[in-house]
């Protein structure tokens, strides 16, 4: 929509400068039309400025020519910046908003000059509208800087695996100057202010590496050899595709439950960000088997209720 609006303005300027800038006959009535346009009752006064409709056509047109350039020249400058090999995905969508915002501020000024407005004078309506951002925009001001902050710094970039204070986990999808999308794991994408990634408490999952931990605790039964039962769940969890090579699965004697042996399994998998539940699911399935093919009990929960004495009336 954008794109067809200044391609609209941009004819219509072609031909509003033609029409002062050719003797060709039809040019000519171009410009009868564009007098007859610069003529009450086509002129709006207020105070002592005078707007015709002819002049608003040619603003309106200038601006979408500068509007159609400018987005072209953002364009190809974006599309130069995102085939650069050596630089990364973070540092590419930073240079891409510096250059955005340079370019845009340079395309406003030539706009202003070529429309013969007086850049000095906007000084004063400039500390207003400064001290009004000031005041009504603080939050989006926050949230714009602290952008570039995270993109600087790269605490927090695009595939990283994130958790944040009040528990919520996904994955970083896209790092923008105002907010960051996150997917949860159920599929929900979450719109988190970038100031939030700053003042408050986030886990990078995968900030300096994508090495993941595993906790599992598996309890087994007074009467089971327990020295047999560590060795089993040490051998299945150390024979899964996706566990560390460079760090080996432990396996510690935690406590003596109520009813059970209970030991923690602690195991590695070198990227997280392909999931842990899959991991322990199989893991867990493989321990099973090979503890009903040695006779090795995994025990529920039971009590022993021992009566000493009972009522005669119940006798």
């Amino acid at each position: 929509m954008a794109k067809t609006l200044a391609v609209f303005l941009a004819v219509l300027l072609v031909l509003t400068i033609a029409a002062f800038s050719f003797d060709h006959l039809w040019y000519e009535k171009l410009s009868e039309v564009a007098e007859y346009l610069s003529q009450p009752p086509f002129v709006l006064e207020v105070g002592a400025k005078k707007f015709s409709l002819i002049s608003i056509l040619k603003t309106l047109a200038i601006c979408g020519v500068v509007i159609l350039f400018t987005w072209m020249i953002m364009r190809l400058v974006n599309k130069n910046i995102d085939n650069l090999p050596s630089m990364s995905k973070t540092n590419k969508t930073l240079f891409k908003k510096i250059v955005d915002i340079f370019i845009g501020i340079v395309a406003g000024i030539i706009a202003l000059d070529v429309l013969g407005i007086d850049l000095s004078s906007l000084a004063v309506f400039g500390g207003a509208i400064g001290i009004g951002l000031g005041f009504g925009l603080q939050k989006i001001a926050s949230n714009f800087v602290s952008g570039f902050i995270l993109l600087m710094e790269k605490s927090v970039e695009e595939d990283d695996l994130v958790e944040l204070a009040d528990g919520t986990k996904g994955y970083v999808r896209k790092t923008g100057a105002r907010f960051t999308l996150l997917e949860a794991f159920d599929g929900r994408e979450i719109i988190i202010p970038n100031e939030d990634l700053i003042v408050n408490r986030v886990t990078n999952c995968t900030y300096s590496n994508t090495l993941g931990r595993i906790e599992v605790i598996l309890g087994v039964s007074y009467e089971a050899d327990i020295r047999r039962a560590q060795e089993i769940i040490l051998e299945k969890a150390a024979g899964h595709s996706r566990c560390s090579d460079d760090k080996a699965p432990k396996c510690f004697l935690i406590q003596f439950g109520a009813s059970s042996v209970d030991f923690k399994l602690l195991m590695w998998v070198d990227d997280v960000t392909q999931g842990t539940l899959s991991v322990q699911n199989d893991v867990l399935f493989d321990v099973w088997d090979a503890f009903k093919a040695e006779g090795i009990e995994i025990p529920f929960p039971q009590q022993d209720v021992h009566i000493k004495s009972m009522p005669e009336a119940v006798k």
